[in-house]
């Protein structure tokens, strides 16, 4: 039977150079999908308990999705599995850019990388087979350069595509990510260190494998009526009409079900860009490292990174694989020659309002730099905010800064302290490993400034406005996670048009009510957790989920590609049995789920005094509980009861 997955997996052991191919039955990817659902089966039964995340043991994986190369839409993300070396549990990140369908089309749905090199090199694959070869010419050459001068050797620009990592994975920072397509970064879980341990430098592929699917026919009358929803785009507001419209927000009592089309004509428009001032001024974008607020970085201020000033040096639309959106850019940096990749909402906000940073040009600069060093904006501008307040709190002074002076919206110094971490310079091999390590070594109190879940940075959206990103935070196996879940996912995920037991909101709600914790909160949050495990075992796109369940049919697609006929239901049950091996991935390595902390700033222990979360607390304990209830998961532990293990046929 014609199926969209390959049926094979790639093993690369790094330590003796040996190259094998294993077959995978067809019964797993019917449990498991392939993407990471497939991945963390395979990396739960083979990495040992207690396994050093930068030694040998440590398993590194590259899959794509089941729907890649399928015919549907907004199935082109790719993703880097293993242990985490920032959080030690489940890590894993996800990317767009174009290596997704290169997997696949060199006849597998995932390479493992196993043990470690004595000395640098890169795994070249193609239809005929796979080879390690040296890599000791590109060591210590940016990630940008290396995809560069590996295209050139390997011929046509068509085919060759490239994930490596820059010097930050080689200096093995725990923020570092894996590059692709010339700056798109698998960025979170501090899996670049993990590459750069194993000293593999890069994965070149130059496949020509065709995907195969089951109704070819199905496939495409379905990706067409998606793609209908994708091209509505009527006229809308301009940038600086988005924060007004974020302030008349803030002070209604009420809040409005989000339609994921009304993010779509944003995104489509402004790319992720289309929410800094608006997030802000809605009290979504932290500000000043988590402890201010809107009136910290008001219109006046964060009016330089309006969406229309990111949007201005855009010279063309920049589409991932598969995708018909196009919300990435390629800009015209400052400079006015150079092309570089327009910044997304996490950086300009974690390089920006986080540090009451207002320059937009250095926005552009510091994005391009840690695109090329292979780091994740989001960990460092995490921090940088950190050292900025323990700099204010006289925890560091300039002597422990190499003289520079971390005040807030001191642009040179955010510029200089940035340069510094990429070369583990100075403060900047204190700051290279993220602020917990940083705060650990510090000491005398610097942890209450060290913003994090579990050891990882937060994304760039605040649990005191939307608690669902609190929950989510601490209740996924990789900590710290924001791609994942909220209340306001689940309203655009429009889940009940296909699930009608789960909660349908309102139209309509009072805002107050955001912060209940009960069982159909708990009911959105395991349905967001099942649903994108789902989407990731597709290769799907965070994005194109917005747009609801009945516009993007990825049930329908995973049917069409496999034959499978499954129901919407039992594709929530796959989702809640991969989150479930995630888990039991965590208690295998020593981490139970209940001491997975997240900052108490940062769901207003204490609350704010002012801005747009003023009086806020999140009961996150009590969300955790529920959430972990209706997981089927011991409500104080976090870890999945022997029922649910049972019902999910999960024989461990």
């Amino acid at each position: 039977m014609n199926r969209s997955y390959m049926g094979k997996v790639l093993w690369v052991d790094l330590t003796t150079g040996r190259i094998t191919t294993e077959t995978i039955p067809d019964d797993l990817y019917n449990r498991f999908l392939s993407g990471t659902g497939l991945a963390a089966w395979l990396l739960y039964q083979r990495i040992p308990a207690g396994a050093d995340p930068l030694g040998p043991d440590n398993i590194l994986g590259f899959v794509s999705g089941i729907l890649t190369s399928s015919g549907s839409l907004f199935t082109g993300r790719w993703m880097v599995v293993g242990k985490s070396p920032l959080t030690g549990t489940w890590g894993d990140a996800n990317c767009g850019g174009n290596l997704a369908p290169a997997i696949k089309a060199c006849g597998v749905d995932g390479i493992f990388f196993t043990g470690q090199s004595k000395r640098p090199v890169y795994l070249y694959a193609d239809t005929k087979g796979a080879e390690l070869r040296d890599a000791t010419h590109l060591w210590g050459q940016d990630a940008i350069e290396t995809e560069r001068l590996l295209v050139d050797e390997h011929g046509s620009k068509q085919r060759v595509r490239v994930a490596c990592i820059g010097m930050a994975g080689e200096r093995r920072s725990l923020i570092s990510g894996i590059v692709n397509h010339g700056g798109r970064l698998a960025a979170r879980s501090g899996l670049g260190a993990v590459m750069g341990a194993k000293r593999l430098k890069a994965v070149v592929l130059c496949g020509a494998h065709r995907v195969q699917v089951h109704d070819r026919k199905a496939m495409k009358a379905l990706s067409l009526a998606c793609n209908h929803h994708v091209a509505f785009q009527p006229p809308f507001l301009n940038g600086t009409m988005t924060a007004y419209l974020g302030a008349l927000m803030r002070m209604l009592p009420i809040q409005m079900e989000l339609d994921g089309m009304l993010y779509k004509i944003m995104l489509s428009k402004w790319g992720t860009v289309n929410q800094n001032q608006m997030a802000i001024e809605l009290g979504d974008a932290p500000v000043m490292n988590w402890k201010g607020s809107n009136r910290d970085f008001g219109l006046d201020k964060s009016k330089l990174i309006d969406p229309d000033e990111f949007t201005k040096p855009v010279v063309a639309k920049y589409f991932c694989y598969s995708c018909p959106l196009g919300c990435g850019g390629i800009s015209l940096a400052p400079d006015g020659k150079t092309e570089v990749h327009r910044p997304e909402y996490e950086s300009t906000i974690a390089l920006g309002g986080l540090c009451l940073n207002e320059d937009a040009d250095s926005i552009y600069y510091l994005n391009e730099l840690l695109n090329r060093a292979g780091m994740d904006t989001i960990s460092v501008g995490g921090t940088v905010a950190f050292a900025i307040e323990c700099f204010e709190k006289g925890l560091l002074t300039p002597t422990d800064t190499d003289g520079l002076k971390l005040t807030w919206g001191n642009t040179e110094a955010v510029v200089r302290l940035v340069e510094k971490m990429v070369k583990r310079e100075g403060i900047g091999d204190l700051l290279a490993d993220g602020a917990k390590r940083a705060a650990q070594k510090i000491g005398r109190g610097a942890e209450t400034m060290a913003i994090h879940a579990g050891g990882q940075e937060l994304g760039m959206h605040d649990g005191r406005y939307d608690p669902g990103f609190a929950l989510h935070n601490v209740v996924e196996p990789t900590p710290g996670r924001h791609t994942i879940g909220a209340y306001m996912y689940y309203e655009m995920f429009q889940l009940w048009r296909v699930l009608p037991d789960l909660p349908d909101p309102s139209l309509f709600y009072l805002k107050r009510s955001k912060y209940r914790a009960n069982r159909e909160k708990a009911a959105m949050g395991a349905a967001c957790s099942q649903y994108m495990n789902v989407v990731n075992g597709a290769g799907g796109c965070l994005f194109g989920a917005f747009l609801g369940a009945h516009r993007i049919p990825v049930f329908a697609w995973l049917n069409a590609a496999t034959g499978w006929g499954h129901s919407p239901e039992a594709y929530l049950v796959i989702g809640h049995r991969i989150q479930t091996v995630k888990q039991l991935f965590n208690i295998k390595q020593g981490i139970i789920p209940r001491d997975i902390r997240l900052s108490k700033r940062v769901i207003g222990d204490p609350p704010q005094q002012e801005g747009a979360n003023k009086g806020v607390t999140v009961p996150l304990e009590k969300l955790r509980r529920y959430y972990w209830s209706e997981m089927g998961f011991d409500p104080e532990t976090g870890v999945p009861t022997p029922e649910c293990l049972a019902r999910l046929n999960l024989e461990i």
